[in-house]
């Protein structure tokens, strides 16, 4: 059940991918972050008025908890606020890629801190996923985007090292914390705290900046977003349910951005990432074959 949970969170998040390379095209990228959390906590709410109605405040009013989440919401918009400008100047068969190298970050953290174990299926599958990462980034340079030369791999590195982190965060909070009140909180702190950061940088930064442009793509990404997370929630919650394995079904999603860029951006050296795009596929066949 676990594994059906993972490639439908990895399916949504493909979808959400491509909604946010197009509402980010040209336009101000931090408002439409802090709108997608607007969105996302919107989503929501009705778990946060009911708890709040009935006096709990969530978690039981453990002021502890609201705290272990705010750390949550901090993590992921690091991550966020990276990722979106890197996939803003990114090709989307670049920028997927290389946030697929998460599993691997989760893979290391997840056998040192949770002890968990994988079979040599598991582990094939994760060198395989490695190597193609190599090979996905020896194209990127091919078209000009190098670690040398270009810093928006830089953010797109950084995004991915904080995911990770965010990811195994999560396995530790729904131990003991229930996944859609998780995620309600974070969602509502996550538009708290960007609300704070666009009016702090609209008071003291005067430069000219992109100007924004609504598009109802915006909206899609937060919608898309959240049944991603119900999905990959539940699917950790779930008894034998491996963080390791569940991380790397999800970076599946960089399929679905794929066959976007190749169809409707018209992006290079498409033969070359068929190639490694299938050598992930593979990997992550393995991953499914030896969690069963």
């Amino acid at each position: 059940m676990w594994i059906a949970l993972a490639i439908c969170s990895a399916l949504c998040l493909g979808i959400y991918d491509i909604f946010k390379k197009v509402s980010v095209k040209n336009n101000n990228v931090l408002t439409v972050l802090m709108l997608n959390t607007l969105f996302g906590s919107l989503l929501l709410s009705p778990i946060i008025i009911s708890q709040v109605a009935d006096g709990s405040f969530g978690f039981g009013g453990d002021a502890s908890c609201h705290l272990l989440i705010l750390v949550k919401s901090l993590i992921v918009l690091s991550s966020w606020i990276l990722g979106y400008f890197s996939i803003k100047h990114l090709p989307i068969t670049i920028n997927g890629p290389i946030s697929a190298t998460r599993p691997i970050i989760v893979l290391l953290g997840a056998t040192i801190i949770f002890g968990e174990q994988l079979n040599w299926l598991q582990y094939t599958g994760i060198f395989l996923g490695f190597c193609s990462l190599f090979f996905i980034s020896q194209i990127g340079k091919k078209e000009g985007f190098s670690l040398t030369n270009n810093r928006w791999l830089w953010l797109c590195l950084g995004s991915t090292l904080m995911g990770a982190v965010s990811a195994l965060y999560d396995k530790y909070l729904i131990r003991n914390l229930s996944p859609l009140d998780v995620q309600a909180w974070y969602s509502l702190y996550q538009f708290l705290i960007m609300s704070t950061v666009i009016l702090i940088i609209r008071r003291f930064n005067k430069e000219k900046q992109t100007r924004f442009q609504w598009r109802w793509s915006i909206p899609c990404i937060a919608l898309f977003l959240t049944i991603a997370d119900i999905a990959y929630f539940y699917a950790l919650s779930l008894d034998g349910a491996l963080i390791a394995v569940v991380s790397m079904i999800r970076r599946g999603s960089v399929i679905v951005s794929f066959v976007y860029g190749v169809t409707a951006l018209r992006e290079q050296n498409i033969r070359l990432k068929m190639a490694d795009l299938s050598l992930l596929l593979v990997g992550l066949t393995l991953l499914i074959l030896g969690s069963k």
